[in-house]
């Protein structure tokens, strides 16, 4: 971007910030709506594309990260299932003590 753009973009006010960023939402859509299938069809597959070389370049310390979060989902998730299957193995010893009473 060029200094001067920058350099008015740095004093322009909220206001002037959001009627500009309107207008630009306002030109895509107008745009998008005009579009044939190939051309959306073509624009799709350059967003996934593009989506696909930047996961593919995550750091590694991104993706040990990553590791580290489904972990601890999943060790958040087991409890669940050892809770349940204790109710389960303990329901005949409850059901035996009710029938002997």
């Amino acid at each position: 971007m060029g200094q001067r753009s920058q350099q008015r973009r740095a004093e322009e006010t909220e206001e002037q910030r959001n009627s500009r960023l309107a207008v630009m939402a306002q030109r895509g859509q107008e745009g998008r709506a005009e579009e044939t299938d190939e051309q959306r069809n073509s624009r799709l597959a350059v967003m996934a594309q593009r989506g696909q070389m930047r996961r593919g370049e995550a750091t590694e310390e991104q993706k040990i990260a990553d590791w580290q979060q489904w972990d601890n989902v999943a060790s958040r998730e087991e409890p669940k299932k050892q809770t349940n299957k204790e109710i389960a193995d303990c329901q005949p010893c409850y059901n035996m003590q009710e029938n002997a009473v």
